[in-house]
């Protein structure tokens, strides 16, 4: 008996050393190794293609901007497979496999000669990559894509998984993850955008390649060792088919009234926080609507989730409809910030990289004066702004959600116009040197990377928070699905606009704004100015229409009880 109760203790105990900082330590090591691995290609994909695949612009900006989208796009399916059918564990792990591969047949391609077009001749004279060989590399990018489709949308969810939130002390380390989280990423992006860029843009791409690959590998390997330290929680269905539930069931009963019959409202399940009825979007009331008393089993559950749903599943669809106008404002500035990691590279390539007498700027590193204007103003923002506006007013002042969309749309117009700017001076030296790289530094471009950054601090922030607050705890997973959601959009709405752009100017007979392999043949200048006009009607948009929803969804409204309350300087 006493060895029973021995064996039954060390049982017990085993169990509970599952999940906590146990386990975060290798969920926190294959986010670190994946992110790095990661970053570096995304970083460095323009000069990439562009140097030893000798894509011309428009191909070049087109394949850029469709990869990105996809990688954002694919998390929504990620998402969709973990919380129905694999659960987070077994789609990291397969995502993280994918991205291995993906990695692997780009690593080659750098590697073998033959996987890739001649070397130009000069900077006129190039030959474009075979269907074969382009081939190859779609693949490697595709598979890079589905890995991010089951990395993204799994990898916080799954460090939260290990702690319990249902206690004060869960929740502290639940935060304090978030920090290390945070942490190892900027750690990760930082090694990728320096060390592993400048390997591949001055010593070699294969290498600069196989160290990623590498990395991913170790990813995967921690991952594995540290299994035996998961609580796997097992898929609880998706929201994306509830949602799909709603719209088959509102569409089922669209001739009925909504007087005639009661709503389905069973009581929140535990752990849940009852949602009150909205009358906003009735029509998809009729989803909820009990017709039949048969309708619902002696448990109170529907029988046929496809012809009735709960007011929950409704409400839950009515949240993401109510943020939709906010969205696309969202979307609006990220196309501004998807045309600096495309186009704006290109500018970088056809400028004097020079520092100094030997040293070569790699393009890629215009992506740190991103980061570093993004740190600065959050810690600005927290450090200086907020208390110093405490002590001289006794109140919380905060910027609202409004004032952080508007000032991220006006980024993006100066943003446009900045670089519009840095492109005349860029291509005038250029062509009065006749060189194909123009003699301006690479230095006056840090400008435009800068205010970027900027975009992603204040409207990206504020797109994010306004997801993840407005939305109820058990749609967080779809919340981050919605934003990657946002980027892919604005990755393909960049892309159409440069074929649109290309076509329409090309035929005008005085030559494209952009699409060519050498941009001083190009207009480019006035494709940004385009840019700033398409932001000046984002900007009407949001503030004759958009912002209005901002106070439905409970944004601005809780923003202002915040500022109107005196929270008295300690």
């Amino acid at each position: 008996m006493e060895i029973t109760n021995n064996s039954s203790t060390e049982q017990r105990q085993s169990k509970k050393e599952k999940g906590g900082w146990r386990a975060i330590k290798y969920i926190l090591a294959n986010e670190t190794f994946e992110k790095l691995a990661s970053m570096s290609l995304i970083a460095n994909l323009t000069v990439y293609l562009q140097t030893h695949y000798n894509l011309d612009g428009i191909l070049l900006i087109s394949v850029v901007s469709v990869w990105s989208g996809s990688c954002n796009v694919t998390p929504i399916i990620g998402a969709l497979f973990s919380d129905t059918f694999l659960g987070r564990f077994r789609t990291l792990l397969f995502g993280s496999i994918s991205s291995f591969s993906g990695m692997g047949i780009i690593a080659f391609t750098a590697a073998i000669s033959a996987l890739r077009p001649p070397t130009c001749i000069d900077k006129g004279n190039c030959i474009g990559p075979k269907e074969w060989q382009l081939g190859v590399l779609f693949i490697g990018l595709g598979l890079l894509a589905i890995g991010a489709g089951g990395i993204r949308p799994c990898n916080i969810a799954f460090g939260a998984d290990q702690f319990d939130t249902t206690t004060k002390k869960g929740r502290r380390q639940l935060e304090s993850f978030f920090n290390w989280w945070y942490f190892s990423f900027t750690l990760a992006l930082v090694v990728a955008l320096t060390g592993v860029v400048y390997i591949q843009t001055n010593v070699s791409w294969a290498l600069g390649f196989f160290i990623p690959t590498m990395c991913l590998f170790f990813s995967i390997a921690i991952f594995i060792i540290g299994h035996h330290t998961y609580i796997l929680a097992k898929p609880q269905g998706s929201v994306f088919v509830d949602m799909a539930k709603v719209i088959v069931a509102a569409f089922r009963k669209r001739g009925l009234r909504a007087s005639e019959h009661t709503l389905h409202d069973p009581p929140p399940l535990e752990n849940e926080v009852k949602i009150p009825h909205s009358e906003r979007f009735r029509c998809l009331d009729k989803a909820a609507m009990v017709v039949d008393e048969s309708e619902v089993d002696e448990q109170g559950l529907p029988k046929n989730g496809w012809k009735l749903t709960s007011v929950r599943q409704v409400e839950h669809l009515k949240m993401l409809l109510g943020m939709l106008p906010i969205w696309i404002t969202g979307i609006g500035c990220f196309i501004a910030m998807d045309q600096q990691n495309s186009i704006g590279i290109m500018q970088v390539i056809q400028s004097n990289k020079k520092l100094g007498s030997h040293f070569q700027v790699p393009p890629a590193w215009m992506g740190l004066s991103s980061m570093i204007a993004l740190a600065i103003w959050i810690f600005i923002y927290e450090q200086i702004w907020v208390p110093q506006a405490r002590k001289l007013t006794g109140k919380t002042k905060r910027l609202t959600m409004t004032h952080r969309l508007n000032i991220g749309i006006v980024i993006a117009i100066v943003c446009a116009l900045v670089a519009a700017t840095v492109e005349t001076k860029r291509r005038g030296a250029a062509l009065k040197s006749g060189t194909f790289e123009s003699p301006l530094s690479v230095l006056f471009f840090l400008p435009q990377f800068a205010l970027s950054g900027l975009i992603e601090a204040f409207a990206a922030v504020a797109l994010m928070e306004l997801l993840t607050t407005q939305l109820p705890e058990s749609m967080r997973t779809v919340a981050g699905a919605i934003f990657f959601l946002s980027l892919s959009v604005s990755s393909y709405l960049n892309s159409l606009l440069v074929n649109i752009v290309y076509t329409t100017t090309k035929k005008s007979g005085k030559g494209p704004w952009l699409g060519g392999h050498d941009l001083n043949k190009d207009r480019l200048e006035y494709f940004y100015y385009l840019q700033a006009g398409i932001e000046v009607l984002n900007l009407i948009y949001f503030n004759a229409f958009a912002r209005h929803f901002l106070a439905k969804n409970g944004g601005s409204k809780e923003e202002q009880r915040s500022e109107d309350k005196a929270v008295e300087t300690a």
